[in-house]
């Protein structure tokens, strides 16, 4: 059944349930008063049509529901429908004098808060997935100044990796052709390298350009994550090439090397939940089928926390902290980047730190940078750095204009993977570990 068609017969099922709804529906009221007494009816339906119909209206009064309001309503939310404490007690005294499966099951079940049947029951509305999936997005922006929420964010994570399990997803390609909603999404949605209106993402679905995107049938017209790919002739050093206008009509049947410059997520509703690296990976499958001539597969990366990095460096009593400071202080100098001499002398002792940052800087067993913890965790290798790789004003501000290129190297991705998620040990190339001294 398609995602279209799923929608439809939801909608079929709210139409016939709509007439047996009764008076609070109409009932004028405060908003959030009438959402609130909504969702409790929503928990206590048996029936599927009028269940289906109170859902409904529940996205309908969340999605006009006064933004000053959405802090009670996520209050409600957990403190209203939470589980019930004296069923949990008496499940978690008999489990405690009777350890065995039948206890534990009745343990699980009521210590199951009222709020996760409250969500799947709203998942079954029209619009449901994607009303909770924005709940969660407006929920994240108030957890930071009310942690006491993170129950509720909890159950929702929880409940929408369920729903967003790899299984239900769809890859799509996308080309000049997709619907133009679709297109000005991407536009909108395009995280690591802006998109500059209309043209530029024409020449982003350029012959040697490729773009790929997750779907799920409850939202098939807005995408969850997707990943740009340039088709060139080895590594690529540099973004502002890819971004160039010309275009290599050739690059079809003669590239050999697929470059994944940008990765973006879509949907901040569904962060912490991971589809990026089943992303590439079915991507690099899709590209190895079109494009056989293919030998390398790769990404033009940014490299996010270098220069954050750099100012804890500095101030730290690593043998290099002095170095930090004065790379520091060089690339915070206003248009070094247009000095020769400023550049040259620059690049061998930033190169070496950030090397250092990539190759040794860890959180635990994982990468301290954000994009090399993604990636390196998917099985690539910490592959080449790349002076003056982006020299954009982000590039400049986030990482000195350093990118790296991360390299899928299709027969050691599981080994990778499993060195670094058991042992902690990045997977480098011969040159890094060479400008990083390990």
């Amino acid at each position: 059944m398609s995602g279209m068609s799923v929608k439809s017969w939801l909608s079929s099922i709210a139409d016939r349930g709509r007439e047996l709804l009764d008076l609070p529906i109409s009932t004028p009221q405060e908003p959030l008063k009438q959402l609130g007494a909504m969702c409790k009816d929503l928990v206590s339906q048996k029936g599927e049509a009028r269940g289906t119909a109170v859902a409904r209206e529940v996205v309908r009064l969340w999605e006009n529901l006064p933004e000053e309001d959405n802090l009670a309503f996520f209050q409600m939310m957990q403190n209203d429908f939470s589980a019930d404490r004296t069923k949990v007690s008496k499940a978690a005294e008999a489990f405690a004098k009777d350890p065995s499966e039948a206890n534990l099951a009745v343990l699980t079940q009521t210590s199951e808060p009222v709020r996760q049947e409250l969500l799947r029951k709203i998942n079954m509305a029209p619009g449901g997935t994607r009303a909770i999936v924005d709940m969660r997005e407006t929920l994240i922006g108030l957890l930071k100044n009310n942690r006491d929420l993170e129950p509720l964010n909890a159950d929702m994570q929880h409940l929408l990796t369920s729903w967003f399990n790899r299984g239900f997803l769809e890859l799509r390609h996308i080309d000049w052709d997709t619907s133009a909603a679709i297109l000005e999404k991407l536009i909108r949605y395009e995280a690591v390298h802006e998109i500059q209106g209309w043209e530029d993402l024409r020449r982003r679905l350029a012959t040697d350009r490729k773009c790929f995107a997750f779907f799920h049938p409850a939202i098939p017209d807005d995408p969850l994550i997707f990943v740009e790919v340039a088709l060139v002739h080895g590594l690529a050093d540099s973004v502002q090439a890819l971004l160039a206008p010309e275009i290599d009509e050739k690059a079809p049947e003669t590239a050999n090397t697929a470059i994944f410059y940008s990765i973006s997520n879509c949907q901040a509703g569904l962060k912490g939940i991971s589809f990026g690296n089943f992303l590439i990976k079915q991507v690099v499958e899709e590209l190895k089928r079109e494009f056989p001539q293919l030998k390398q597969f790769a990404t033009l990366s940014p490299i996010p926390g270098f220069m954050g990095w750099l100012r804890t460096r500095q101030k730290s009593k690593a043998d290099d902290a002095d170095l930090a400071g004065q790379v520091l202080e060089g690339l915070s100098e206003h248009d070094w980047v247009s000095d020769p001499v400023k550049v040259a002398n620059l690049k061998k002792p930033t190169l070496a730190l950030c090397a250092t940052y990539l190759a040794t800087c860890k959180r635990g067993k994982s990468p301290l940078d954000p994009t090399a913890r993604f990636h390196l965790g998917n099985g690539a290798q910490l592959e080449r750095l790349n002076w003056l790789g982006d020299t954009s004003d982000k590039g400049l501000r986030q990482a000195g204009g350093m990118m790296v290129n991360y390299a899928y190297h299709l027969d050691d991705i599981e080994k990778n993977h499993e060195a670094l998620m058991n042992d902690g040990k990045i997977a480098t190339s011969k040159s890094v570990a060479q400008l990083a001294g390990i």
